[in-house]
């Protein structure tokens, strides 16, 4: 639930994807680091799950539809008086080399990882910039990418190219904030395999089975957990990261160290 004290105290805080996994931590916690949060999902019905255990607004919003994103910006300026931080985490993943996976898979991909970003930015910047000079409260545009993202792999083919992109995204969006003078920083958050059901299809057999799997290839020898990346969200959108912009900060374990 949200707090009146916090390190986000008197922000406005919208997260996509945050009916389960990592979008849910990410509003949990910055719920409680004093942000009103607006939960968004697809599925509404798991948005307002999560907006209830928070005391917080839910939103239905297919991140690949313009009028969606508009009628969530617009409802954050009406009920919750503005908008601080953009929280692009909805996403999915698709397998296949470049030879297997199909246009339309090809172009899904990038529709729900890659174009999401594009429209969460382009229609949001312009309430965030009104309402970070209102309130004197630096914003924060934080988008999940992926450690695929510079660490590439055969059967990842839509995905590597669409987290790269987000990668590469997030830092022209940094630059023209701070050209404009906008008070709003932007970074990508890379994590590697998180503990949640969006790894279920990256292996035949059950969930632990999976997950014990994926743990051998990271050096510290287990996935990571969703309050883990909601944790680097928060550092991001925090004053303490305030001179962070155009950055990544990855969360794999040491898996790209090798």
């Amino acid at each position: 639930m949200s707090t009146t004290t916090g390190p986000l105290a008197g922000r406005v805080a919208l997260v996509t994807g945050a009916g389960s996994g990592i979008g849910a931590a990410i509003a949990r916690r910055l719920a409680g680091d004093g942000a009103k949060v607006l939960v968004t999902d697809r599925d509404m019905a798991a948005a307002q799950r999560t907006a209830a255990g928070l005391g917080a607004q839910a939103q239905r919003l297919d991140v690949t539809v313009e009028a969606d994103w508009r009628e969530a910006i617009g409802f954050a300026e009406s009920e919750l008086g503005g908008l601080h931080i953009l929280v692009n985490n909805a996403g999915i993943c698709e397998t296949g080399t470049v030879e297997e996976i199909d246009l339309q898979a090809w172009r899904r991909s990038h529709a729900v990882n890659l174009d999401s970003v594009f429209l969460g930015c382009h229609v949001a910047i312009p309430l965030m910039a009104r309402s970070t000079s209102a309130t004197g409260l630096r914003g924060s545009i934080v988008n999940i990418a992926s450690v695929s993202a510079t660490v590439a792999a055969a059967n990842f083919a839509a995905y590597n190219s669409s987290k790269a992109a987000v990668r590469h995204l997030t830092k022209s969006v940094a630059l023209h904030c701070a050209r404009s003078g906008y008070a709003i920083t932007a970074n990508a958050v890379l994590p590697t395999f998180i503990d949640t059901p969006l790894i279920d299809g990256l292996r035949p057999g059950d969930h632990a089975e999976t997950v014990s799997k994926l743990a051998r290839q990271v050096p510290l020898g287990r996935v990571g957990q969703p309050e883990e990346v909601a944790g680097a969200v928060a550092y991001l959108c925090s004053d303490l990261a305030g001179f962070m912009t155009g950055a990544d900060l990855v969360l794999d374990g040491g898996l790209s160290a090798q």
